[in-house]
């Protein structure tokens, strides 16, 4: 067994450093307590964690990156293969048995229905080497268009953004450092004080000049550093951060307050912009979002200031994005940054927060439904021909381009649709928007396959489920928000009978007589996707594992010869002509509307202690016990009207479906708004509620602005994550 490892924490994009040294005494996570009034102990891990200095966290961890080490040995665990038999239980079969299986569900899929009845879901989370490999198999092995992956839900508005304004979708085209030194940091829609907390220290230098200003309908963790002198809270109606944007860019062009030269270089469209600002001055703006226009124009004031004197950035998040219209919220959030001379400016930029831990090089190398390696189209007849170059195949055995995530999930069991379905690295049981339709689509499946560590509520559901490595336990890479590419090192020996992903499909592509080559190291993978991404966007062929072990800096583009990017457009942008795009965008319909009946919009979101889904997190004792239910974040005055008081059961409703949770009397929300985050299953899943509309561009759903209902509930509902850890909810209430 290796002896430990300099790593990176298996959760967020900011990727923190670690190291991983054996425990002094490790042994098996014990299962659920006995008695319902027990709490759950805290498994000891086999690993211990400490924190590594690196740019990004500088040694510093949140809860979730010290806890990190609990899961590897936990009792939960999968570790053989499982079929699901005609009774509903999944049973243990061997790895031969499981082969043959997936083989004859393919083949025989495929026969009657054609090879794009067989889909690939893939996860944001993986390894750039199985994030690769994930999109060769399916196009190779299964030989089907229908892939996708779990970062359509996350960061597919914000990269349809950046590759039309700039050409290169890179999450911050700049080093995390360089906010460091920043006068003003508008922050829209992201809550970095709860979902990855060591940033926040990135964002002091800011706050100690009165320049942080946060946009979100919530007074969250993040937006209440603005108090005290810290900066400026802007709470817009839920839906509304499009026209909030437009208002701001109109100030800052009325009031002279543009880059001109900057503008004249590096732009086009200046004009037709200027044109579609006209209508969105700051009264009327402050109408349709509750903004005060003195706070829009304030906001238009110090950006332009700190532009000109001491640096400032614009980073925009999820809570911006998920929407119908996220494409054009981000696109104006970047029209903004070009009027100000922003971008590739020496201290000053706009970037767009990556969120899950593989989020940027996941979305590079080919598991989404329109591309190839190295961040290429795949219907651009160059990109195929270099790609079937490198695979040693014809062209025109590469497929075309497939279904985003939605209409992949929407596509399950249907005619025509997709019936065979492999899962890698997600759980859209909880994560998908209108996860009733979604887990029905999975039931309706002639077969399902989900490659997980634990049986988390889409593996469930799954026909057969199979064991993989955890992030401990294998090599390989993966590139954090920066477009740093880091090292992934193994610290501790898998348990037997658990295979890492890499090998399942290096085995299944060779059963199914791909062609091609298929290998199951991770280095020999690497070195092929450095030949599959050279030229491309995402260019990493000047990069491989001896530089990384020495600990250099690798930021991509970084072709053969060259040293790479820390900061993107320096010298131009990547367009046709060196000049960034602006492209004029308005309000759609649905972004101004209101409610005239007693409904509300409902905003999802994450929480300090859980990760995504929850499927780890909601695993670990010592998280759980400090968030083990979901609960409705609601103002005293609108539960007041509902006759709802703080710690009442509530129930959540449209016509999708219901959520049974606790209120929780703040006015950090607005009383037009309610907030639940995402983690939880079965009757606490808030995506139970949101809906499955998308946006025209990126395919990004509407997770921000659900309609819903909220009314006190009749009866207390069962928690399915206390009872799976052996709790009630009144011991957990008298504890």
């Amino acid at each position: 067994m290796p002896n430990g490892a300099d790593t990176h924490c298996p959760y967020c994009a900011l990727q923190c450093a670690m190291t991983l040294t054996p425990a002094a005494t490790a042994s098996v996570a014990p299962g659920p307590a006995p008695a319902p009034a027990a709490e759950p102990s805290q498994p000891t891990p086999p690993l211990e964690v400490s924190g590594r200095d690196f740019p990004t966290n500088r040694g510093g961890l949140c809860r979730k990156g010290w806890t990190s080490a609990s899961l590897l040995r936990h009792n939960g665990r999968v570790t053989e293969p499982m079929l699901k038999g005609s009774d509903g239980v999944h049973q243990p079969i061997s790895w031969d048995q499981a082969l043959r299986l997936i083989t004859a569900a393919v083949k025989d899929t495929q026969r009657q229905y054609g090879n794009d009845a067989v889909g690939v879901f893939g996860g944001g989370g993986l390894t750039n080497e199985k994030a690769y490999m994930l999109g060769k198999f399916a196009r190779l092995a299964l030989r089907t268009s229908r892939i996708d992956y779990n970062g359509r839900f996350c960061m597919s508005s914000a990269a349809a953004a950046g590759n039309r304004a700039f050409g290169v979708d890179r999450g911050l085209p700049f080093p995390v450092t360089d906010l460091d030194t920043a006068s003003v940091i508008l922050m829209l829609g992201s809550n970095v004080a709860e979902t990855m907390p060591p940033f926040v220290q990135h964002l002091q230098g800011a706050r100690d000049a009165g320049g942080l200003i946060v946009v979100d309908p919530r007074r969250s963790a993040t937006a209440a550093f603005t108090s005290d002198g810290g900066g400026l809270h802007l709470q817009p109606t839920p839906g509304t951060d499009l026209v909030l944007l437009l208002g701001i860019s109109h100030v800052v062009v009325h009031e002279g307050l543009v880059d001109a030269e900057y503008v004249e270089k590096n732009t086009s469209g200046y004009a037709a912009v200027v044109r579609s600002l006209s209508a969105f001055w700051p009264e009327r703006v402050q109408s349709i979002t509750g903004v005060p226009a003195t706070l829009i124009r304030e906001t238009a004031r110090r950006l332009a200031q700190g532009a000109r004197a001491g640096g400032s950035y614009i980073l925009s998040g999820r809570g911006v994005e998920q929407h119908v219209d996220g494409t054009d919220t981000a696109t104006a959030a970047i029209n903004l940054s070009l009027l100000l001379g922003l971008p590739g400016s020496a201290r000053s930029g706009y970037g767009t927060l990556t969120g899950q831990g593989n989020g940027q090089g996941g979305r590079e190398h080919g598991q989404k439904a329109d591309q190839l390696p190295g961040y290429r189209k795949i219907t651009d007849p160059a990109a195929r021909a270099h790609i079937a170059k490198v695979w040693g195949i014809e062209e025109s055995l590469i497929p075309g381009p497939g279904l985003p995530a939605v209409e992949l999930l929407t596509s399950l069991g249907k005619p025509d649709g997709v019936r065979c379905l492999f899962v890698h690295g997600a759980n859209v049981v909880v994560s998908a928007p209108d996860t009733n339709a979604v887990t029905q689509g999975l039931r309706s499946l002639d077969f399902l396959v989900v490659c997980d560590f634990f049986m988390s509520e889409t593996a469930l559901e799954a026909d057969l489920v199979l064991p993989v490595t955890q992030w401990a336990e294998e090599e390989g890479t993966l590139t954090n928000l920066e477009g740093r590419v880091i090292r992934r090192r193994r610290a501790l020996t898998p348990p037997p009978g658990v295979r890492s992903e890499l090998w399942l499909m290096s085995r299944l592509a060779e059963l199914l007589e791909a062609p091609s080559t298929f290998s199951d190291d991770p280095e020999t993978v690497f070195e092929e996707l450095r030949l599959a991404s050279a030229g491309g966007i995402a260019d990493y062929s000047g990069i491989d594992y001896a530089m990384l072990d020495r600990g250099e800096a690798a930021y991509w583009p970084y072709p053969s010869g060259s040293s790479g990017t820390p900061r993107l457009f320096a010298d131009g942008f990547a367009h046709p002509g060196g000049r960034a795009v602006m492209v004029p965008v308005t309000p759609s319909k649905r972004a101004t509307r209101s409610f005239a009946d007693d409904s509300l919009a409902l905003a999802t979101g994450r929480l300090l202690e859980h990760y995504q889904s929850g499927a780890q997190t909601r695993r670990v004792s010592e998280l759980l016990s400090a968030q083990p239910q979901v609960r409705l974040v609601i103002h005293p005055a609108t539960a007041a009207s509902r006759g709802i008081a703080e710690g009442d059961y509530a129930t959540v409703t449209n016509e999708r479906g219901e959520v049974l949770c606790r209120a929780e009397l703040s006015t950090a929300v607005r009383p037009d708004t309610v907030f639940l985050p995402f983690h939880f299953p079965g009757q606490e899943n808030a995506n139970r509620l949101t809906e499955a509309v998308t946006d025209p561009t990126s395919g990004m759903p509407e997770f921000k602005t659900s309609r819903v209902w909220v009314r006190r509930a009749t009866s207390t509902p069962v928690s399915p994550v206390l009872a799976e850890a052996g709790l009630s909810l009144h011991a957990k209430e008298a504890s």
